[in-house]
């Protein structure tokens, strides 16, 4: 089950590497019901035709090979083979459930990391812009305007991941997945806007050399800052173990992290533009809004690449090739299977092979049954099933390429 030399399950070829392949060993499997709902589907013994239980690796084998000089690159590769078939073995149910769970367990500690965020950046901002005023510190300004657009961040989005469950499904079908996308790249482009401008102005100080060769050194200023930056390690901390669970706790996590180097690089340059050499202070400046723009560009290439369509990782295609492929023994191929990023969530498209005798009314049901239990896996907003009869014609949706002359 290894990614290196499978098959690519989005390739056009319009045979694809399982349009020949019949599930072995289904014959034991009821012919007109679900596989997963089938006596010993779940528990220890869950259905496996493919005997993929028989490629785990025990777990002292691993942690033998982990002793050996060379052997962490194996154990690592191993142990990740093993996640992969305990989860293609695992029924979809025990996947929704495991993200139920997770969803509630994680509920509480995820509204404290938005609260305190929020909370914390309203009095940072409060601090750092006082620390900004008083030092005429350029670094230490470049931290206070960071400051101010972390509360902006939260607000817009608190706001968003609200708005996005209250859209009107029927001026927007899709839904509002994509409204925390789209806001974190707005938000990406201002801040990187806001950044310019401090640049601009440090290069102005550069040039233009102040009367003195050292500015004062301001106390309080750096205490104010040193006291942001121990606040924002707490939040850090706190908001790395929970970074997987929400997309608004992954983008405060991110925010904290970068804040750790604005805050911390721009103390010492303040303090060095007044112990050591005037222009230290703007050249800190300088670094810290490029530090921040380059960080925030990376972040708007990543949520451009969800809007624009971006392929889920190939674990996520594997698992769904394997239920597909399991799911039925009256599905005898899989044809194409796609999946594909809308926003945070996942589309998922996926065509089957009956037989051209199956009737319309069993293979709508089998379909349908197929397409609900996708639906309900984490991370997937839709999915859609195809059924066909052959699997010798082009894929399906696919627009041929068009030649420019």
């Amino acid at each position: 089950m290894s990614d290196k030399g499978s098959p690519t399950f989005q390739e056009e070829n319009p045979k694809t590497p399982w349009a020949d392949y019949r599930p072995p060993s289904l014959e034991h499997v009821p012919s007109h019901g679900d596989v997963e709902n089938a006596p010993g589907s779940s528990g220890l013994n869950p259905i496996d035709p493919f005997l993929l239980r028989d490629g785990l690796v025990p777990e002292d084998d691993i942690a033998g090979l982990r002793r050996r000089k060379k052997g962490k690159q194996v154990a690592k590769y191993q142990t990740e083979q093993n996640d992969l078939i305990k989860s293609l073995l695992k029924p979809m149910e025990e996947h929704t459930e495991d993200a139920i769970q997770e969803e509630e367990a994680a509920r509480v500690p995820v509204k404290i990391a938005i609260y305190a965020s929020l909370a914390a950046n309203v009095i940072l901002c409060i601090i750092q812009l006082y620390a900004a005023i008083t030092s005429l510190s350029l670094s230490l300004l470049a931290t206070g305007i960071d400051a101010v657009f972390d509360i902006g961040s939260n607000v817009l989005l608190f706001w968003l991941h609200r708005k996005a469950g209250k859209l009107d499904l029927n001026k927007w079908p899709v839904g509002g997945a994509r409204l925390e996308t789209i806001g974190n790249i707005v938000y990406g482009f201002l801040m990187g806007s806001v950044n310019l401008v401090v640049i601009v102005e440090s290069i102005r100080n550069l040039v233009t050399k102040p009367d003195s060769d050292l500015k004062d050194f301001h106390l309080p200023s750096i205490i104010a800052v040193a006291a942001a930056f121990g606040v924002k390690l707490a939040l850090f901390i706190y908001c790395f173990s929970l970074r997987n669970k929400s997309s608004q706790v992954l983008v405060l996590w991110k925010d904290h992290r970068n804040d750790l180097f604005i805050n911390g690089f721009g103390i010492l340059m303040s303090v060095g533009g007044s112990k050591l050499a005037w222009f230290l202070d703007p050249m800190g400046a300088i670094i810290i809004a490029l530090g921040v723009m380059i960080s925030w560009g990376r972040t708007i290439y990543g949520e451009f690449g969800l809007l624009a369509g971006k392929a889920a990782p190939h674990s996520f295609l594997q698992l769904i090739v394997y239920k597909a492929a399991t799911f039925s023994d009256d599905i005898l191929k899989i044809d194409t299977v796609r999946a594909y990023h809308s926003g945070p969530d996942y589309f998922v498209e996926v065509d089957v092979v009956m037989d051209g005798s199956t009737p319309l009314w069993k293979a709508h049901d089998l379909s349908q049954q197929l397409q609900d239990k996708i639906e309900v896996l984490p991370n997937v907003e839709r999915a859609f099933v195809h059924v066909d009869h052959e699997w010798t014609h082009a894929p399906e949706h696919r627009k041929a390429p068009k030649h420019v002359a």
